[in-house]
C-alpha cells in the first residue's frame, strides 16, 4: 500500500453528501495519509476549514476559484484572510484563471488572482492554481507577481511540457491526477517524463477526474494509487520509490512535517 497525499480535493461537493463522514474516516485505512480540501467558493473555503478542524488527516486551502471571483468583496477577502491564517490552512487556493466557461470577465479574474497572490506572500503560504484555457496569461501573472516567493502547485496541469518546465524553473510544482491514466492524454505523459520527479505532486480534484478504471465515476483520494502507478509506468521507475518521492514532495510544498 502506498502512502498517499491528495494535494487537491473537494469533499465539500454535494457528491459526498450521503457518506462524507464515513468516507473521510476511512481514508487512512486505504493509505491516504493526508488530503487538502481546497476552497473554491467562499462557502467551500468555510467547509474546508471545518473539515480541517474536525479530522487530523485533512488540511484546508482558502481562496476563490475564477468562476467564483464575483464573490470577492472587502468583507469576503477579510474572511478568507482570517481562515488562511489558521495553522491547518496550508495554501491559498484554488485561485487562477478560467477562460473556458468565462463565467467572469478576464480582467476581473486577473485582478482577483493578483490580489490572492499578494495574500499568499503576506501570509507566506503557497498557492494552488487553477488554469484552464488561460496558460500564457496565468504564467505571465505568476512570473510577474509571485515567482521567487512562496511556491505552490499548478493544479490539474493541462499545458505543454515546455510550459511545465518553465513553471519548474520558477520553483512551482505540477499537480497530476487521474488524467495521467487516460489513453487519450497527450501532453501530460510528456510532462511527467520530462520534468524532475521532485516537482510532481498527486491530486484528485475529487469528485471529478477519477482514474481508469473508475473513469466517469466518483473519485476519492484512495484512487491516487492508480495515478502513482501511471506516473511510475510513464517514467519507468519503481512504483514504491515513486510513491515515496511523491509523498515527500507534497509534504515539502505544503511545509508539513511527519
Amino acid at each position: 500500500m502506498f502512502d498517499i497525499f491528495d494535494t487537491h480535493a473537494h469533499y465539500d461537493d454535494e457528491a459526498f453528501d450521503e457518506d462524507r463522514e464515513e468516507l473521510l474516516l476511512s481514508l487512512p485505512s486505504k493509505g491516504v495519509r493526508f488530503a487538502v480540501n481546497v476552497g473554491a467558493s467562499l462557502e467551500g473555503a468555510r467547509k474546508s476549514a471545518a473539515f480541517a478542524a474536525s479530522w487530523d488527516h485533512i488540511y484546508s486551502a482558502a481562496g476563490l476559484h475564477p468562476d467564483d471571483i464575483g464573490q470577492l468583496t472587502e468583507e469576503s477577502f477579510e474572511e478568507i484572510r482570517t481562515m488562511a491564517r489558521d495553522k491547518k490552512c496550508v495554501a491559498i487556493g484554488e485561485i487562477g484563471l478560467d477562460y473556458h466557461w468565462m463565467v467572469r470577465p478576464r480582467e476581473e479574474q486577473k485582478a482577483g488572482f493578483i490580489r490572492f497572490l499578494e495574500l499568499s506572500k503576506e501570509l507566506d503560504k503557497p498557492i494552488n492554481v487553477h488554469s484552464r484555457d488561460s496558460h500564457q496569461d496565468c504564467f505571465d501573472i505568476i512570473k510577474a507577481h509571485h515567482a521567487g516567493t512562496t511556491g505552490g502547485i499548478i493544479h490539474c496541469f493541462s499545458g505543454s511540457a515546455e510550459l511545465a518546465r518553465e513553471y519548474v524553473k520558477l520553483g512551482y510544482h505540477i499537480g497530476v491526477g487521474g488524467v495521467a491514466t487516460f489513453k487519450n492524454a497527450k501532453a501530460l505523459p510528456e510532462v511527467i517524463k520530462t520534468i524532475p520527479i521532485e516537482r510532481i505532486v498527486t491530486e484528485t480534484d475529487c469528485p471529478y477526474l477519477a482514474p481508469v478504471p473508475f473513469r466517469g465515476k466518483r473519485n476519492d483520494s484512495s484512487k491516487i494509487s492508480y495515478v502513482i502507478e501511471a506516473i511510475a509506468r510513464i517514467r519507468e521507475t519503481d512504483p514504491d520509490e515513486t510513491a515515496r518521492i511523491l509523498f515527500e514532495n507534497a509534504m515539502r510544498v505544503y511545509r508539513l512535517k511527519e
